[in-house]
């Protein structure tokens, strides 16, 4: 079996995915691998063009994981446009479209639960303690599934980077996981899925939330107390007009514990406007 037996689009089993791959591999081709949940913008498509980069053949997933959902959140609502990401993965060079269901993601009986610690404390575990859960049992099912060489995920999550690299690491899965720096609009705001839900007076406000980490990064480097700037920063935003901010938090850039100065950090940042919850970051 090979590529053009699964058209792109189509749902196909972990067996099917598996036989695929093994067929790549037996001809001497690397293989990368994208797991998305849909709704794909030029993020997405530039971890598609990365991962062609990267490997001779691409995989990407489509799949809207009700396990990191809270009951609150927007699962129903998520948007989901399979035909129209089908044509963009494969315009983007996307050579095979794994779109599981729920049924086969979950099949009845199903019991297994993964927790973290280390990078998945605090942030957004605080916030959405539910959130992590479904993130490390899906990509670890993804990961297994799929078997690619590498897996890239954008930076935009870094929180959600950090946590799955550690999984990778920690179950000795070998799928080496790559970080793509975060695609932003002209404007410097984050490439999401959930920007759909803004308002253009929410956009305009959103668009200032990069600028606000930028120069609260540059207070760090100048020798700020980092306390200090996390504080003001998060005031800063809410006087632009955010409704809400969960955190905006420095870390070490690889643990997401308390930095050290002489150690590389990361600050990240969640606020909302109306029904969207945004989050980015960047180096400091």
């Amino acid at each position: 079996m090979d590529s053009a037996a699964l058209p792109l689009g189509q749902a196909v089993s972990p067996p099917d995915v598996r036989r695929v791959v093994d067929g790549w591999r037996a001809a001497g081709e690397t293989v990368a691998f994208v797991p998305t949940m849909g709704a794909l913008h030029d993020g997405h498509l530039r971890l598609v063009e990365q991962a062609r980069m990267e490997a001779r053949r691409v995989v990407a997933s489509i799949f809207v994981n009700p396990t990191q959902f809270a009951a609150h959140e927007d699962l129903d609502t998520y948007p989901r446009t399979l035909e129209r990401d089908a044509g963009l993965l494969a315009g983007a060079g996307c050579d095979l479209l794994y779109a599981p269901t729920a049924s086969t993601m979950y099949p009845e009986g199903f019991a297994t639960r993964i927790a973290m610690d280390g990078p998945a404390l605090g942030l957004e575990t605080d916030h959405r303690p539910h959130f992590f859960g479904g993130v490390c049992i899906v990509v670890a099912k993804l990961l297994n599934q799929v078997q690619a060489d590498i897996a890239l995920f954008g930076e935009k999550d870094y929180q959600q980077l950090r946590v799955i690299t550690r999984l990778a690491a920690d179950l000795d899965i070998p799928t080496r996981i790559v970080g793509v720096p975060t695609e932003r609009d002209g404007h410097g705001l984050a490439l999401s899925s959930r920007n759909a839900y803004l308002s253009d007076d929410e956009l305009a406000i959103a668009r200032r939330l990069n600028g606000r980490l930028a120069a609260a990064a540059a207070r760090v480097r100048d020798g700020d107390p980092i306390n200090s700037v996390e504080h003001e920063a998060a005031a800063a935003l809410l006087s632009d007009g955010f409704e809400r901010v969960d955190y905006v938090a420095i870390r070490d850039a690889d643990t997401l514990g308390l930095p050290a100065t002489d150690q590389p950090m990361r600050i990240l940042a969640a606020a909302w406007l109306g029904r969207t919850r945004l989050i980015d970051n960047m180096a400091v």
